[in-house]
């Protein structure tokens, strides 16, 4: 594909009967309760963010994964690290930004181990920024940390070249919104970006067509409830704030961009037109479009082995705009590979 083509590319996995299954039981018992979560008040709330982040945990006992404090002088952000990502190495670094609608944690077994096997195929690192969330601490709070993420890889001597910004879902707007804003402020821009899943519109719950057609569908979100994380976010802010939907704001000068979701689900215009609007201002992109698969289905490949090709055709793009040789020899990428298989 060119470049600059916006038309998506479209992958059409042969199910197997397991994966069929657990697409049934994620519509019929993960979207009900998250659905049950977002609705819920506070003590619910709290209850799942502290099962969420315990969910693989018990995975983070080696010394090239856990969780730290990183930076000083009032600027310190905790999160997940893989490898040594602070490190003036000249190994690529994932800044990964973990979804769930802005109001879930990182989910290790999840977020964790995709992080794992991204940096077994880069031969790198990756840091997961535990940012703030709602509606505990509302916008811009959580994208306030992601940029003192950022900017604490660029004072730790990490060239921005060698920085992949990604992120999943609600993550994947905090990736939109982010670029805007480094570039607004004149700051390096990364390497290359990943949005998986993307929600960039949170300006109107309907819009464009997929809204419609899939909100009973989608095998995981559960779109009406989500305007309560919504809600929670805003905090009575402006949703049309680029901030909030980086659709709405100006794309020019980005990095290139590498946008994956499933045909069938909620969000799947988002990313749609995240792809045009790259092109419309000049931004190398590639859009793949999975048929069958869930929201955010790169993240599920224990639940689902087809989705071993998406993050694949991750690695592959981090590596062609990286300009390097694919490398699975590092000792980073062992470990991951032990931990995470």
């Amino acid at each position: 594909m060119s470049s600059l083509n916006p038309r998506p590319s479209r992958r059409n996995p042969q199910l197997s009967l397991r994966s069929r299954w657990r697409l049934w039981l994620l519509r019929w018992l993960l979207r009900p309760l998250l659905a049950m979560v977002l609705r819920g008040g506070p003590r619910r709330l709290a209850s799942a963010q502290l099962k969420v982040a315990a969910r693989g945990a018990h995975r983070l006992d080696s010394i090239s994964c856990g969780y730290d404090y990183f930076g000083e002088d009032g600027t310190v952000v905790p999160g997940h690290f893989i490898g040594r990502p602070f490190d003036e190495s000249g190994e690529p670094v994932l800044l990964w930004l973990h979804g769930g609608a802005f109001v879930l944690p990182a989910m290790p077994e999840g977020h964790l181990a995709f992080a794992g096997r991204v940096c077994e195929s880069l031969s790198g690192s990756a840091f997961l920024p535990d940012y703030r969330l709602a509606p505990a601490h509302p916008f811009p709070a959580g994208l306030d940390d992601c940029e003192a993420a950022y900017r604490l890889l660029l004072d730790a001597g990490i060239s921005a070249r060698r920085i992949i910004l990604g992120g999943e879902s609600a993550g994947g707007n905090l990736v939109a919104a982010l670029l805007q804003r480094l570039a607004r402020k004149g700051l390096p821009m990364p390497g290359c970006a990943i949005a998986v899943s993307p929600a960039l519109d949170l300006s109107r719950l309907h819009g464009t067509p997929s809204r419609s057609l899939h909100a009973g569908r989608d095998a995981m979100l559960p779109a009406t409830s989500l305007t309560h994380a919504l809600e929670g976010y805003l905090n009575g802010g402006d949703a049309s704030d680029p901030e909030v939907s980086p659709l709405l704001g100006d794309l020019s000068g980005l990095p290139p961009t590498f946008i994956v979701a499933s045909e069938v689900e909620f969000l799947r215009d988002d990313s749609v037109h995240f792809a045009r609007r790259l092109t419309q201002a000049g931004v190398p992109n590639e859009l793949m479009l999975w048929t069958d698969l869930p929201h955010a289905f790169p993240l599920l490949e224990d639940w689902f082995p087809e989705a071993r090709q998406a993050r694949e055709d991750i690695a592959a793009f981090i590596h062609e705009q990286l300009g390097e040789e694919r490398n699975t020899d590092s000792n980073v990428g062992s470990n991951a590979r032990e931990k995470y298989s």
